[in-house]
């Protein structure tokens, strides 16, 4: 069931959930769903770290899509989801919301958390901020195991070329950049490890957290807090 401040709407044909909370900032969460399909829309904790923080938030409905900028079937046979995302949804919300593009941050988990890093890696001036809990950054180890990503692409080397690590610009990079993943997470641990081995190798700033086994939704409070600290700071530096 929706949550109070929740609504959900059609952008350009896609299903969105979007929050509203009470005296908002002119600032905007746009967060990405994991493999599992789950929306903020429904979790009371995000919705009340969101009223907190007054942070708007949108999230949309993408299916299995990975967020990346390839065909996906399952989410659109015409618009990849990276196109949707940077021309129909963030114009849409910019608009609503009259944000500037520095006052937007990008976040996800797993699936939603490599996309929120490869949109950033690879338009830093749109989206200095961006944060991710268990990111799926080697999404070839889905590769093969029934998901979109094999029809997206047409083996597991294309898919790992396509990863979020492999996007970083060696000359340019967000300004805020915050992810963590459990130990014990045997799936999406090694890829965060060797972001950080990347960034840290290439000087890039980045707040992470390999080491504390936590879940999910244990790593949700410090996530937005670095979202609207990010957020607070980009702001003055645009005054």
């Amino acid at each position: 069931m929706m949550l109070a401040g929740w609504s959900r709407i059609a952008i350009a044909g896609k299903s969105v959930d979007t929050y509203d909370p009470p005296d908002a900032l002119p600032f905007l969460v746009v967060y990405l769903h994991s493999l599992q399909e789950e929306t903020p829309a429904t979790d009371p904790l995000f919705t009340d770290l969101l009223r907190q923080h007054r942070l708007h938030c949108i999230a949309p409905r993408g299916g299995l899509c990975w967020w990346a900028d390839r065909l996906c079937s399952a989410f659109d046979e015409n618009r990849t989801p990276e196109g949707y995302l940077l021309n129909e949804l963030i114009p849409w919300a910019q608009a609503r919301w009259s944000l500037r593009p520095q006052r937007i941050a990008v976040a996800g988990i797993e699936m939603g958390g490599q996309g929120a890093m490869r949109l950033a890696f690879k338009y830093p001036q749109r989206f200095p901020i961006a944060a991710s809990i268990a990111g799926a950054f080697d999404c070839q180890e889905w590769y093969g195991r029934g998901t979109p990503l094999d029809t997206m692409y047409p083996d597991r080397e294309r898919c790992r070329h396509d990863t979020a690590i492999l996007h970083i610009d060696p000359h340019e990079w967000p300004s805020h950049i915050w992810f963590v993943c459990s130990p014990t997470d045997r799936m999406s641990y090694r890829g965060n490890d060797r972001l950080h081995e990347k960034l840290t190798a290439m000087g890039v700033p980045h707040t992470t957290d390999l080491d504390t086994p936590a879940t999910p939704q244990q790593s949700l409070a410090p996530m937005m807090a670095f979202l609207a600290e990010a957020l607070h700071h980009e702001a003055k530096r645009l005054l």
